[in-house]
């Protein structure tokens, strides 16, 4: 099970947002931006902060740092860590299961993530098998694009995506998020995309625009 960060805006949640960080950072790294949601219409909301596990980061030395996977070369789409990924995905996924043992509906748990974290919440989110209430994904890509359609549930093919990303990203270049969002449009989902003129970050515009799209969504 992955060690969690988790904070209640009140009592007996009904609403939970799963956020999950990028490469070498912490749960801890999203909680001052969330704080600058503003989601009091949805009433109280769970949101729950995991940390990745510790592991060497091939494209880094072999470092060791909390990573969802492993990067092992600057092509992401053809080099990808996939028996990584599909264990941190088991492991979201069992995140989502604990939330509706605890009463919280699917249709209610909404999964976000920023670059690693972006590329762990679109493939949790897309195979999931109950109906979730959406996935946004900040400054990432899509993981094994490839296996996108055979692998995604049917009960996730019409999930409400929001995808973000910095025109001046030096990190995960804007092609390969907006590869992300042509491969899930052509598959018939309806991806809400911004852009904004940042590197790999998080802007105010951008917390804005996920509020709202949160709204529209869940309330």
């Amino acid at each position: 099970m992955l060690e969690t960060h988790v904070i209640e805006t009140g009592p007996a949640p009904r609403t939970t947002l799963i956020v999950l960080h990028g490469l070498g950072a912490d749960g801890f790294d999203f909680v001052p931006i969330c704080s600058e949601l503003d989601l009091g219409r949805l009433g109280a909301v769970r949101y729950i902060f995991p940390h990745a596990p510790e592991r060497p980061v091939t494209i880094n030395g072999g470092h060791v740092m909390r990573a969802w996977y492993d990067i092992l070369g600057t092509d992401l789409a053809r080099r990808e860590d996939e028996a990584g990924l599909r264990a941190s995905q088991a492991a979201i996924a069992a995140l989502v299961d604990g939330e509706r043992q605890r009463g919280v509906a699917a249709e209610r748990i909404v999964l976000v993530g920023f670059s690693q974290g972006c590329a762990m919440a679109l493939m949790t989110a897309l195979r999931y098998p109950e109906r979730l209430g959406g996935v946004a994904g900040l400054s990432g890509y899509l993981p094994l694009t490839a296996a996108t359609a055979a692998e995604r549930s049917a009960a996730n093919a019409d999930l409400p995506v929001f995808m973000a990303h910095g025109t001046q990203d030096p990190v995960v270049a804007p092609a390969r998020g907006m590869a992300g969002r042509d491969a899930l449009q052509a598959l018939g989902y309806a991806v809400e995309w911004h852009d904004y003129p940042m590197p790999h970050s998080v802007c105010m515009e951008e917390i804005r625009d996920l509020n709202a799209w949160l709204l529209k969504q869940l309330g």
